[in-house]
C-alpha cells in the first residue's frame, strides 16, 4: 500500500536546512550569473544606485571555504539585531518576572470579557499594525511577547500571537502611507512631494490589515473547535500562561511602578528614534535600562535578576542564531557580485511588456530582489533609481512605480527568510519559520492579489 501524498507544508524542511540551502543555491548562482555592479553616488548621506552604469565585471565566484568564511561575515554583520533579540529578551524576562505583563494582560481580558474574544483578535491585530504603520519595524520588538501572553490568556496559541503581532507590525510597516524608508526614500528618488499619495496607499493598508484580522480569526475559530488544528503543538509556553483565573487578576501599585518604566522607556526610545535618528544600537541600550529599572522598582535581588536573565536569553537564543545565520545568504551575494546582475536582468526585462502587465511584473521582480536585499531602505536606493526611469519609458507614473515597489517589498517581509527583524520577532513568540510559513503563505498571495488590483487601479487612472 502506498503511502499518502504529502502536503506541501510537510515538505518545508527544517529552517537550518532551509536556509543553507539558499546559501548553497547562491554560491551556485556566482558561478551562472555574470558578475557587475552600478555605479554609486553619495546623496543626502545615502549610497544611491546611478542609473545606466551598470557593468560586467570580472567573475568572482564563491568557492567552497568562502561559503564557510560567509557564515561567520554574517554573524558579524548582523550582530545589533543579534544583540537586539538577546536583549529583548532578557527585558521581556524580567517585566514577566515582575507579573507586571500578566497582571495588565489579564485585566484586560477580565475587563472586555472572554465572551469578545474574537473581537479582541480584530482590536489587537490593527493595533500592532498601527504601531507598524507609526513607529517602524525592529522599533516594535518588545511589544510582540506581550500578544503571546494575551493570545494564551483567550485560548488562542503562539501562532494566533505571532499573527496578532508579527503579521500586523510586518503588513502595517510595509504598506504603511508614511513609511521613510520606502515611500519616504521613493519620493525623495523621484524630487516628488513627500508621503503624495496617501490616500491610496492608506486603504491599501487598511485593506491588508482588514484581511490579516479576518485571516487571524478565521484560524482562531478553527482551533477554537478542534484543538488538535493548531500549529503551534509541542511549542514551549513556558512564561506565557496566566498562572490564574481571569476573574481573580488586577494591576498592584508595583505594577503600575514597572509599567510606568516600560512605557516611559518606550516613549524615550521612540523620542531618540525620531528627534535623533536611533537605531537598533540604542534601542538595544534603551532595553537593557529598561530592564535594569524594572529589576529595581520591583525590588528583584541581584541573583533572582540574574538567574532570569539568562534563562531569557536561553529561550531566544535560537533565534538570535538564525538571524545572523540568514544573513549569511546577503553575504554570498555580495561576494559573487550577482546582486546588481539580478537587479539589472529583471529591469531589463521590464522594458518589452505592456503597460498593465509590466505593473504587476515590476511588483513580481521586487518580490525576488526583496529576498536579495532585505533592507527597505537599501532596496529603494539600489532599485528606484533604476526602475523609476523604465516605468517613465513604460508609461507609468512615479508613484506607480514606487507603490509596486512597496507591494513587493512589503508584502514578501511576511517570509523572507533573510530579514532579521521577521526571523527576531517570532523568535521572540518562539514560533519556528517553517511553521510560520505555512501559517502566513496563504495570507501572502491574497495580499499580493489585492496590493496587484490597486497597482491596476493606479495605472488605469494615471496616478500622480
Amino acid at each position: 500500500m502506498s503511502n499518502p501524498r504529502k502536503k506541501w507544508y510537510q515538505l518545508i524542511p527544517h529552517p537550518v536546512v532551509m536556509l543553507f540551502g539558499i546559501i548553497i543555491i547562491a554560491a551556485i548562482l556566482s558561478y551562472i550569473l555574470p558578475a557587475g555592479s552600478y555605479e554609486r553616488a553619495l546623496v543626502d548621506g545615502r549610497q544611491r544606485v546611478i542609473p545606466d552604469s551598470y557593468k560586467i565585471l570580472d567573475a568572482s565566484p564563491v568557492g567552497f571555504l568562502d561559503i564557510f568564511r560567509a557564515l561567520s561575515i554574517g554573524f558579524s554583520k548582523a550582530s545589533d539585531i543579534i544583540f537586539l533579540v538577546l536583549v529583548s529578551g532578557a527585558m521581556f524576562g524580567i517585566l514577566e518576572k515582575t507579573k507586571m505583563v500578566e497582571n495588565t494582560v489579564g485585566t484586560i481580558v477580565k475587563t472586555l470579557g472572554l465572551k469578545r474574544k474574537y473581537f479582541i483578535v480584530v482590536m489587537v491585530t490593527f493595533v500592532y499594525g498601527l504601531l507598524g504603520v507609526a513607529v517602524g519595524y525592529e522599533n516594535n520588538i518588545a511589544m510582540v511577547p506581550i500578544a503571546a501572553i494575551l493570545s494564551l490568556a483567550i485560548g488562542g496559541d503562539l501562532m494566533l500571537a505571532a499573527g496578532i503581532s508579527v503579521g500586523a507590525i510586518t503588513v502595517g510597516f510595509g504598506l504603511s502611507p508614511i513609511n521613510p524608508y520606502t515611500v519616504g526614500i521613493g519620493h525623495k528618488i523621484a524630487e516628488m512631494p513627500l508621503f503624495s499619495g496617501a490616500l491610496l496607499r492608506s486603504i491599501l493598508c487598511f485593506i491588508g490589515l482588514s484581511a490579516l484580522a479576518w485571516y487571524n480569526v478565521r484560524y482562531f475559530k478553527k482551533i477554537t473547535a478542534d484543538k488538535d488544528k493548531s500549529m503551534s503543538k509541542g511549542l514551549n509556553i513556558d512564561g506565557f500562561q496566566l498562572s490564574g483565573a481571569i476573574e481573580g487578576y488586577s494591576i498592584t501599585p508595583n505594577n503600575w511602578l514597572v509599567l510606568l518604566v516600560f512605557i516611559g522607556g518606550l516613549a524615550f526610545m521612540l523620542f531618540g528614534v525620531f528627534t535623533y535618528h536611533w537605531y537598533l544600537i540604542e534601542i538595544s541600550s534603551m532595553f537593557v535600562i529598561i530592564a535594569i529599572l524594572a529589576g529595581i522598582v520591583s525590588r528583584m535581588n541581584p541573583t533572582t535578576f540574574s538567574e532570569t536573565i539568562l534563562k531569557s536569553i536561553g529561550m531566544v537564543a535560537p533565534g538570535a542564531f538564525m538571524v545572523g545565520y540568514a544573513r549569511t545568504i546577503s553575504v554570498i551575494l555580495e561576494m559573487g557580485n550577482i546582486g546588481d546582475t539580478i537587479a539589472f536582468q529583471l529591469s531589463d526585462m521590464l522594458k518589452t511588456m505592456p503597460t498593465y502587465v509590466a505593473a504587476i511584473f515590476m511588483s513580481i521582480a521586487q518580490c525576488g530582489i526583496n529576498l536579495v536585499i532585505p533592507s527597505g531602505s537599501g532596496q529603494a536606493l539600489a532599485t528606484l533609481p533604476i526602475m523609476i526611469p523604465v516605468g517613465d519609458v513604460l508609461g507609468l507614473t512615479s508613484q506607480t512605480t514606487i507603490l509596486a515597489f512597496q507591494i513587493g517589498d512589503g508584502v514578501t517581509n511576511l517570509f523572507n527568510p533573510t530579514l532579521g527583524g521577521l526571523i527576531a520577532m517570532l523568535s521572540l513568540c518562539r514560533v519556528p519559520f517553517d511553521r510560520w510559513l505555512r501559517y502566513i503563505f496563504p495570507l501572502t498571495f491574497i495580499l499580493l492579489f489585492i496590493g496587484w488590483v490597486f497597482l491596476l487601479i493606479s495605472v488605469f487612472i494615471e496616478w500622480q
